[in-house]
């Protein structure tokens, strides 16, 4: 019922507009008590017009605030000691309207997704405009710093096809002609690898976040990681 926030207001401020249209018609013509009526009333119903307004517009930011999409699927399978097959699947997008199943081989105790995120300001939100997103790359991470400086790594750019458009670069090069955009950076979640373990990666307004969904990713130690 989000829509009452826009009719009530409307038809408020449209009743109101008449009311004190007909108001001021009537005290300027000599009819000082109906006149004065008319106005009163015709102002309050626009004044109440503008709280409803405003009361709509506070309660749609704390709804666009707390939106969130699924943007992937990542579930993995052991090979070898700190190797795994991670299997990414993405929902349908404009460029991948079937959406993709598409596997990697990560070596590491955990995966780590990335993406570029193109942040609006609130009231863009309002407007229906939610945090834009480009899935960047899938790589993998090791628990042990030293693992990081002399294990196998592994890293796989998730980007778009070469000539495809990139909104996240057009808006860093011309963001001052762009005032509905608050900021983009780039973001990332990770979670521990285990055999036949399943998650959901969810971009929220604030960014990504991962989920366990299955028991082996809980017993993993994916409960409470972002």
């Amino acid at each position: 019922m989000v829509w009452w926030w826009w009719i009530l207001p409307a038809a408020s401020a449209l009743l109101g507009s008449i009311v004190l249209l007909r108001g001021l018609g009537g005290f300027f013509g000599g009819r000082l008590v109906g006149g004065f009526l008319g106005t009163a009333i015709g102002g309050a119903l626009l004044a109440a017009g503008a709280v409803v307004a405003l009361a709509g517009l506070d309660v749609q930011t704390y709804q666009r605030l707390t939106y969130e999409r699924p943007v992937a699927t990542i579930e993995t399978r052991q090979l070898g000691p700190q190797l795994f097959e991670a299997t990414l699947t993405t929902p349908a997008t404009a460029t991948e309207p079937g959406g993709s199943v598409k596997r990697y081989q990560v070596h590491g105790d955990q995966w780590r997704i990335e993406a570029r995120l193109l942040k609006w300001k609130p009231w863009a939100n309002v407007l229906g405009l939610d945090t834009q997103y480009r899935l960047d790359r899938l790589s993998g991470r090791y628990e042990s710093t030293a693992d990081e400086l002399t294990a196998p790594r592994s890293v796989y750019d998730l980007g778009p096809e070469p000539g495809n458009i990139d909104m996240w670069t057009m808006a860093r090069k011309s963001k001052r002609y762009a005032p509905m955009v608050d900021s983009f950076y780039g973001g990332g979640a990770f979670m521990p690898m285990a055999n036949g373990a399943r998650y959901e990666v969810w971009l929220t307004q604030t960014g990504l976040v991962a989920r366990p969904m299955n028991p082996a990713a809980l017993e993993a130690g994916g409960e409470g990681w972002h």
